[in-house]
């Protein structure tokens, strides 16, 4: 992944990169479904329940893959079409919105202690809302992962689960929020949230197939595009500034990185900028409970 602000792959590569992604990922689909198919011959021939389960869980993978590979393929033909004077560079993101149909989306990943690692997002508004709950250290997608289970909250009730990534999101003008687990074999490593979906859009399946073709189709494997075409951001500045700050205080860097974010949370802005501020030396802050003596 590239930490946030480094330098990314042209935009012409990473559509032919996107490209020849789809087309791997296709090529599975269509492995998945031909054997799906065999199993459903056999299942029909024997009556056997072991060959209709597997006819089942081919098929489900066929459809990760589908998935994935129009995901790559969607932003293969946005990236090839993109040039400098045309606006910002296209995110991987915005197609990952666009498929759960809906216009924000965010993807975070997590470590063993659900902290956030990375995140990504399709546009500004579900990037705040995603650091809204990463200073908070408390919302949606960390439930999600906790869990390994679908979390959503609409209007009164996203205040009363979360109090105050609640306030945070209302104050974002948004008031709905879905949010999918990541999982692999070794278990959960993040989470994929929507913002103001539609009504019954969890219900519906969708949310879920993305989430497994990000897990299973972009973020891992062989041909894993970790950093989302460099639209994945680490969280690099925030801990080297954990780090300066630490000496500064002589507190543990655990501590630091605490009160970087109340700091965050106190000022109503990103962890991030903080961060900066402090790595840069504009900003040194006492071992107050915001920062402040």
């Amino acid at each position: 992944m590239t930490a946030q602000g480094g330098p990314r792959e042209p935009v012409g590569d990473q559509a032919a990169s996107a490209l020849r992604r789809a087309v791997l990922a296709a090529a599975r689909e269509t492995r998945q479904n031909r054997l799906a198919e065999r199993h459903e011959r056999l299942a029909a021939e024997t009556g056997l329940p072991f060959h209709r389960s597997m006819a089942e869980t081919h098929r489900k993978v066929a459809a990760r893959h589908r998935a994935a590979a129009r995901l790559q393929e969607a932003f293969a033909r946005r990236a090839a079409l993109w040039s400098s004077d045309r606006g910002a560079r296209p995110l991987f993101m915005t197609e990952v919105a666009d498929a759960c149909g809906t216009r924000s989306a965010a993807l975070t990943l997590v470590g063993a202690d659900l902290g956030q690692l990375a995140v990504a997002a399709s546009d500004r508004l579900a990037r705040q809302a995603q650091d809204v709950e990463y200073v908070l250290g408390d919302g949606p997608a960390r439930e999600a992962a906790r869990g390994r289970l679908v979390v959503a909250a609409h209007g009164a009730d996203v205040e009363q689960r979360w109090p105050g990534y609640g306030v945070g999101l209302a104050g974002l003008g948004l008031s709905a929020v879905v949010a999918v687990p990541l999982t692999a074999p070794s278990g959960c490593f993040g989470a994929l949230t929507v913002f103001d979906p539609r009504p019954g859009l969890a219900e519906e399946g969708v949310l879920d197939e993305v989430a497994a073709a990000l897990a299973d189709g972009v973020l891992l494997g062989a041909d894993a595009e970790a950093d989302l075409y460099g639209g994945a951001d680490l969280r690099a500045v925030v801990h080297q500034a954990a780090g300066v700050l630490s000496e500064q205080v002589r507190c543990s860097v655990s501590d630091a990185l605490e009160l970087i974010k109340a700091r965050a949370f106190a000022g109503g802005e990103s962890a991030e900028s903080v961060a900066e501020r402090i790595v840069s030396g504009e900003l040194r802050l006492p071992p107050g409970p915001f920062g402040v003596d």
